[in-house]
């Protein structure tokens, strides 16, 4: 799994609207953007939901309130084993790698079947001991997202995960909440942090925030995966578009995390090689504050602290007050070890 900067997934999910072409233009913008991955969702409604299953406040909110199961809704937004390969293709025509996550057992087969080197546990499947099983068992990089978990219900997770072989190298937990769009008072990023701690595993966060400064600051506090939803109008109706960002807000976020992993820098508290040729103007240096003769013992009082640098710095104060001036100088002359005895 990458290590060497954040992994950034633009989230198409099902945004696409079950149409093809939109499907290409979320790819298009995602690749636009700089994103590493554009991610989709591959399910069979037949498997994912009973057709009973009712959606959720958010989901009846954001397409307008129309009265339907959950059923009727993602039969509308699968994607046919045909699309997914034609999506692939034009992934690797656009240069962007593609990513999707399986909501149910078939996907998943499916999935690795096409040679998908990375997989995503959605949040809703955290607790799905089969599907968790079956996961691990292809032996490829894990991402587990964890929205609506308690800390315990994460550690049986990353459990079942590594007990059928995976290493801990290989996964990814999310801080995740999954209310679209999240409250700012609800995010709790510092939980973030708390996985990290409790299992020793790399982080990241899956947000469902507006806007783009949650994402950002879970980069300066150590996610290594940012995943985010992405749409080409917010105004479209589905159940995702609203919590999503437009093209541009995902361009904007590509570029502040890329510029806060710069900012991040490599720990070490130094002179950076960009502010050394500041230190002399900046800083200052031991002047005389007033005309002096030769022999004059200096006092503190005496001396002043002026700009430039270049000179002896004021932390050697102690060693100079005492000392006697081998020389007459003139108020405001830098004081230079030659005049001294």
């Amino acid at each position: 799994m990458p290590n060497q900067k954040c992994i950034i997934i633009a989230e198409a999910g099902v945004n696409h609207n079950g149409d093809i072409n939109i499907a290409k233009k979320l790819i298009d913008a995602a690749r636009y953007a700089g994103a590493d991955y554009v991610k989709f969702q591959t399910f069979k409604a037949d498997k994912l939901v009973s057709k009973e299953a009712q959606k959720a406040d958010y989901q009846i909110k954001n397409t307008g309130g129309k009265i339907e199961s959950q059923f009727e809704m993602l039969s509308r937004l699968e994607l046919s084993v045909e699309d997914h390969y034609e999506l692939i293709d034009y992934c690797k025509d656009q240069d962007i790698k593609f990513f999707s996550t399986a909501f149910d057992l078939e996907s998943l087969e499916f999935l690795n079947t096409i040679g998908l080197p990375i997989f995503k546990v959605p949040s809703g499947e955290i607790t799905n001991l089969p599907y968790l099983k079956k996961m691990a068992g292809f032996g490829k990089p894990i991402i587990l997202s964890t929205g609506m978990s308690y800390l315990s219900e994460v550690g049986e997770a990353l459990d079942v995960l590594l007990n059928v072989g995976l290493k801990k190298s290989d996964i990814i937990i999310l801080h995740c909440n999954t209310e679209y769009p999240t409250p700012m008072e609800d995010v709790n990023l510092n939980a973030m942090e708390t996985i990290a701690k409790e299992f020793d595993v790399a982080v990241g966060y899956s947000d469902h925030t507006e806007g783009i400064d949650v994402a950002i600051a879970a980069v300066a506090k150590g996610a290594v995966c940012i995943e985010k939803h992405f749409t080409l109008d917010r105004n479209m109706e589905g159940p995702d578009h609203k919590a999503s960002l437009e093209p541009n807000e995902l361009e904007q976020l590509v570029k502040s995390i890329r510029n806060i992993e710069k900012a991040l820098g490599d720990g070490i508290k130094k002179p950076s090689k960009s502010e050394t040729k500041n230190i002399k103007i900046a800083r200052k240096s031991i002047f005389i504050a007033r005309d002096l003769p030769i022999n004059h013992k200096l006092t503190e009082a005496d001396l002043t602290m002026m700009r430039p640098g270049n000179g002896i710095s004021p932390m050697e104060l102690n060693n100079i007050i005492g000392r006697t001036l081998a020389t007459d100088v003139k108020m405001y002359e830098m004081l230079n070890i030659k005049h001294l005895i």
